[in-house]
């Protein structure tokens, strides 16, 4: 049973970004944020953190989940896995 190649060139690109990793560390600190409190929080505009989660959900480091009309953001397992893993290489 090999490796999914693919699967992990998509995690890596999807983490491949020091903006997409500040989202992931803030959605660690403050899970359940929607795409307005993280550009918010990041002082970011709001298509470029929406671009940026879009990715880390493609990548399943971020998870989706609708709350009436607001979508909240959160870490996904392997999410939290990627950032341990980063923390090492510091």
């Amino acid at each position: 049973m090999g490796l999914d190649r693919r699967k992990l060139e998509r995690i890596v690109k999807g983490f491949a970004n020091h903006r997409r990793i500040q989202i992931m560390e803030l959605l660690e600190r403050e899970p359940k944020l929607s795409v307005f409190e993280v550009s918010y929080r990041l002082n970011v505009n709001f298509k470029t953190i929406s671009e940026h989660l879009r990715r880390l959900t493609l990548a399943g480091l971020v998870i989706k989940s609708n709350k009436g009309s607001e979508v909240e953001h959160i870490l996904s397992n392997s999410g939290k896995y990627i950032l341990k893993f980063l923390r090492t290489l510091e």
